[in-house]
């Protein structure tokens, strides 16, 4: 995988609002992972703001940012969507949706006018939020014989490795996760160890 190992994201759900010519945009930014997140949220923001005029938003999803989808929810191409988008690229953020609900104050804004309000409201909402730093991990699971133990024991501990948990029954088995930009040297390492078997089970 080619991306970067670290990726900034939110912890929680901010708000944010701006006015122009009697027009109310309110901004919202929740952190989200997946597409049915992302539902969640606009469904809910459709009943609570039930009589707003629109319901524009946009995200990106994934540590890669693969995933991201702007809906001008029909102000003019162009006007709402991709200017929130463009606020969630400028803060470097993923695993974000940033939703502006606009209710008409019965003054046209115009195209520079329309871009305008949706950038800064989304802005508004980016400005208000808690952005932190995360680390892509993944997660591998290793068996290996009581033998290798103290091997084992030692690789964890000099690579700093967390330990999600361990059962230690006829065999030994343990769950770790390892820094993604580490994972091919460290996994290396430890399939060295004779009789030791891993295997690859997620990615977060």
């Amino acid at each position: 995988m080619l991306f970067s190992d670290e990726y900034k994201t939110i912890v929680q759900p901010a708000q944010g609002s701006f006015r122009d010519k009697g027009s109310r945009f309110l901004s919202f930014a929740f952190p989200a992972t997946s597409e049915q997140e992302v539902k969640q949220h606009l469904e809910s923001l459709r009943m609570q703001y039930y009589d707003a005029t629109h319901h524009c938003y946009a995200y990106i999803l994934g540590f890669d940012k693969s995933a991201f989808r702007i809906n001008d929810d029909g102000e003019p191409s162009g006007t709402a969507g991709r200017p929130i988008y463009g606020q969630i690229l400028s803060a470097d953020l993923t695993n974000v949706l940033i939703t502006v609900i606009r209710y008409y104050g019965g003054t046209k804004l115009g195209v520079p006018g329309l871009i305008h309000a949706y950038k800064t409201a989304a802005v508004e909402a980016v400005n208000n939020s808690v952005i932190v730093t995360k680390i892509v991990m993944e997660i591998y699971q290793i068996e290996y014989p009581y033998e290798i133990m103290n091997d084992v024991m030692k690789i964890i501990k000099d690579e700093l490795i967390e330990v999600i948990n361990t059962d230690f029954g006829m065999k030994c088995v343990i769950r770790l996760a390892i820094r993604h930009s580490q994972s091919e040297r460290i996994t290396s390492k430890l399939t060295k160890l004779n009789n030791l078997t891993i295997n690859y089970i997620s990615i977060y």
